[in-house]
C-alpha cells in the first residue's frame, strides 16, 4: 500500500469514528451520515480549510459494518472492559473508537490488528489527552488476541 493509500485510509477511519459519534449523538441514520460525509466532509474544503483526502468507500465499509454489527460488537466491548465498567460509562468518543476498530478486528482479517490498533489509538490521541488512548489501547489488544490469537502466538 503507497504512502497515499494509507493515509486516505488513516483519514477515512477518523471521518468514520466522526461519523458514529455523530449517529449517536443525533440519532441520525447510517445511509444519511455516510451520504453527508461523502457529499461534504471527505476531501471537502471546510471554512478556508482543506480537509485531507479520505478513502470513501473504507469510509463507508466501517460505519455500516459497525453499526450492522453493532449487536455483536457492543457485548465484546463489554467483555473486554475492566470489571466494573460498561459501554454506558465509556465516553461517547471511545465508544465509537472501540467500535469502529472492533468492526476491523472481527471483520478485516486481511488488516493486521496491530495496525488497526495503532491506526485507533492514533485517533484516541487526537481527542483525548487524559488516560483515555491507553485505556483503549488495552481494550483492544485484548480484543485481538481474543479475536485472533494466532496473531499474538509468536510474541506471547
Amino acid at each position: 500500500m503507497s504512502d497515499a493509500d494509507h493515509r486516505k485510509r488513516s483519514q477515512a477511519r477518523l471521518a468514520a469514528v466522526q461519523a458514529l459519534y455523530q449517529m449517536e449523538a443525533s440519532g441520525a441514520g447510517v445511509e444519511s451520515v455516510v451520504l453527508e460525509f461523502r457529499t461534504h466532509r471527505l476531501g471537502a474544503e471546510i471554512d478556508g480549510a482543506s480537509l485531507r483526502e479520505a478513502d470513501p468507500d473504507f469510509f463507508a465499509e466501517i460505519v455500516r459494518g459497525a453499526v450492522e454489527a453493532q449487536r455483536r460488537i457492543d457485548p465484546f466491548i463489554a467483555r473486554c472492559l475492566a470489571q466494573g465498567w460498561t459501554l454506558a460509562r465509556l465516553d461517547a468518543t471511545a465508544r465509537a473508537i472501540l467500535r469502529a476498530a472492533f468492526y476491523e478486528i472481527m471483520k478485516r482479517p486481511d488488516i493486521p490488528c496491530r495496525a488497526a490498533i495503532d491506526e485507533y489509538v492514533s485517533i484516541a490521541n487526537a481527542f483525548f489527552d487524559g488516560a483515555e488512548p491507553k485505556f483503549i489501547n488495552a481494550v483492544l489488544d485484548r480484543a485481538a488476541r481474543e479475536a485472533r490469537p494466532d496473531e499474538f502466538a509468536e510474541s506471547a
